[in-house]
């Protein structure tokens, strides 16, 4: 029975060819717009995830600020490598801690200059932000607490600067050191910040802070923390440590700041979930109308079919399996508009997410999902026309012109 209202209904639906396919258009629309704008949402979070991965999981950025000091006074205070020590010995749940500093400079080479950020680090500090040298190797001991002239480059400088050759082992000039490069940092792409993480010189941090800063100051501190450990715990002892180590007193405000990365991948990627959901439930409202434009067309179909529904009914057939033929005929016109919004998403979903420069972000479930709500939908909307239809008594069905 089943079987063969399937194939009335698909022979209805050939029939009236272009009617089926403008009752179907609204189904269209509402499952192309949900799944398109589900899969741009998460495509959106998963770059955005991404960025701030980029900056290292896990990770805890510790910077200065003139929090704790009057207005119209000096500079937030620096940190110091009896800092960096401390927290290294007394903070329980780190991986790697390390300090930062950070010099703007013209790097050359071949006669060629470019304006670049040299960032003084450690071999520690290019792990916890999850840089990979691509080719060549990273700082030894020796260079590390010597503070020898040595440097990786970013790609944006290598293109720049070496576009034609291998870098490695050829001398780059930054400001006034000449140092040799001994690695390549593998493309990162732009940071949370809109900035460029390629355009960077790494060198050990104490040659920075001697030959380019001229002081021992650290601009900022790096750590990692142990996946095993609340970084929100981890957060309360390190400000704890550090309020100690400043002097500051009960009450007074802190003058440097811990950012939590993992929080911000966390808060941010919980924001746009929800803001997704929320555009994703207002172009659901257009499979409402296509759900009306079902029931308008099936009670029009109801109508018109009248006298052949009175034969039906005449010659035996049960009013169950009339009201099954028109509720198939309903569930088929939704699950074939539910089909073509799927095919018609990919496509504006594709296109989207390369306009956007962000991830395609294929989601089975929501695809499946669709595909079987625009089928319920067919038996919501479709049920009052089928029971219009069997509820019809055979002989006024025949009396129907």
């Amino acid at each position: 029975m089943l079987g063969a209202s399937l194939l009335l209904a698909l022979r209805e639906i050939r029939r009236h060819l272009l009617r089926s396919i403008l009752t179907v258009l609204g189904i269209v629309i509402g499952v192309a717009a949900v799944i398109t704008m589900v899969t741009v949402g998460n495509g959106v979070t998963a770059s955005v995830r991404t960025q701030i991965a980029s900056l290292g999981a896990n990770t805890l950025i510790v910077v200065p600020n003139a929090g704790g000091r009057q207005a119209g006074s000096a500079p937030p205070r620096p940190f110091t490598e009896q800092d960096v020590a401390a927290i290294r010995e007394q903070i329980a749940g780190l991986l790697r801690v390390s300090g930062q500093v950070n010099s703007s400079q013209v790097a050359t080479a071949d006669g060629i200059n470019w304006q670049t950020s040299v960032t003084g680090t450690t071999n520690d500090g290019i792990s916890i932000q999850a840089m990979t040298i691509v080719s060549g190797r990273p700082f030894t001991s020796e260079e590390e607490s010597a503070g020898k002239s040595v440097c990786i480059i970013g790609e944006t400088v290598r293109k720049n600067l070496f576009a034609n050759v291998d870098p490695l082992g050829r001398q780059l000039r930054v400001g006034k050191l000449a140092c040799p490069i001994t690695g390549v940092l593998k493309e990162r792409g732009q940071g949370g910040m809109g900035n460029d993480q390629d355009d960077v010189v790494l060198m050990p941090i104490r040659t920075v802070q001697r030959q380019l800063l001229g002081t021992t100051d650290i601009h900022w501190m790096v750590i990692g923390v142990n996946p095993a450990y609340d970084n929100k715990a981890v957060s309360a002892d390190l400000g704890r440590l550090l309020r100690e180590r400043r002097h500051l007193a009960f009450g007074q405000n802190e003058d440097f700041r811990v950012i939590d990365m993992k929080q911000i991948s966390d808060t941010v990627s919980g924001t746009l979930a929800v803001m997704t959901a929320m555009v994703a439930a207002i172009a659901s409202i257009s499979l409402i109308v296509g759900g009306i434009g079902i029931v308008n067309i099936m009670l029009v179909s109801v109508t018109e079919r009248t006298r052949e529904i009175g034969i039906r009914l005449a010659i035996g057939a049960l009013a169950r399996e009339v009201r099954l033929q028109f509720l198939t005929e309903a569930v088929v016109l939704c699950s074939l508009g539910g089909a073509i919004g799927i095919a018609l998403s990919f496509g504006l979903s594709l296109l989207l997410t390369q306009v956007m420069s962000v991830d395609f972000v294929f989601d089975p479930v929501v695809n499946i999902g669709s595909l079987i709500f625009s089928s319920f939908l067919g038996i919501l909307f479709g049920y009052v026309p089928a029971q219009r239809a069997a509820a019809l008594n055979p002989i006024d069905a025949l009396r129907h012109e």
